[in-house]
């Protein structure tokens, strides 16, 4: 009879224990609980109150993707030129999407850390705000610099941009002020206000019934509404 090699992948193969469903399933079950406890603790870590008890981030400098890490000043002018606000995930009201989560979870494998003191931009409808559509998610990395995490939601409509500029500082609203008031002004029948004829002087004193007209009904409502500048609220925690 003659003798014939072994092959020990062919043995390993045949003598393998299948696993019958039920443990099969029982298996799964135990690694989805155990990722499942980690994301729900990852985002109690997102939701933490930001205080000075709260442990520094740490990172490997070497597998940080430079093009993710941003200056607290271009996050000013971001949050500044589209009205948006640079906050703690505590105020956050939003939701926190399962993408969000996995990058983290990966970032902090790489780095082999645990993060805190997440930050978002988000409109301010998207906050809890104190009274005194597209969030992007941060980890402060020191030095007044942030590491860009994840984007969700849509992305923000074309003219926000020049809406947001009208409420960039006091000079800017003044100027739309007097844009609304000269194509208001424009809109009068006339012989109005007057049985002159219409002249320059005429219309100057109509423009300027009505300049006075518009300033105050944008101050009322702003006062009333709480409302404030761009400059002003792009990281504050406050109504006003």
């Amino acid at each position: 009879m003659g003798l014939y090699n072994i092959n020990l992948e062919e043995v390993l193969k045949k003598n393998k224990a299948v696993p019958t469903t039920k443990a099969l399933l029982n298996s799964l079950d135990l690694i989805w609980n155990k990722e499942h406890q980690k994301d729900i603790s990852l985002l109690k870590r997102i939701k933490l109150k930001p205080t000075k008890n709260l442990p520094n981030n740490h990172f490997e400098i070497d597998k940080l993707v430079s093009e993710n890490i941003y200056h607290i000043s271009d996050i000013k002018k971001l949050c500044i030129d589209y009205r948006l606000r640079f906050l703690s995930t505590h105020y956050f009201k939003g939701e926190i999407p399962f993408e969000a989560i996995s990058k983290i979870k990966d970032l902090e494998r790489t780095h082999e850390t645990a993060f805190y003191n997440f930050k978002v931009i988000a409109p301010s409808k998207l906050f809890k705000l104190e009274n005194a559509d597209d969030p992007l998610l941060f980890i402060p990395l020191g030095n007044d610099y942030y590491y860009f995490v994840h984007k969700w939601g849509g992305d923000l409509k074309p003219w926000r941009k020049a809406w947001a500029w009208c409420f960039k500082s006091f000079e800017n609203l003044m100027v739309l002020c007097l844009l609304v008031s000269l194509l208001l002004t424009a809109l009068i029948p006339q012989g109005l206000f007057t049985n002159e004829k219409m002249s320059a002087s005429v219309y100057f004193f109509e423009y300027l019934f009505m300049f006075k007209s518009v300033v105050a009904v944008v101050m009322f409502y702003g006062f009333s509404k709480g409302k404030n500048f761009n400059t002003a609220i792009w990281n504050s925690k406050y109504f006003n």
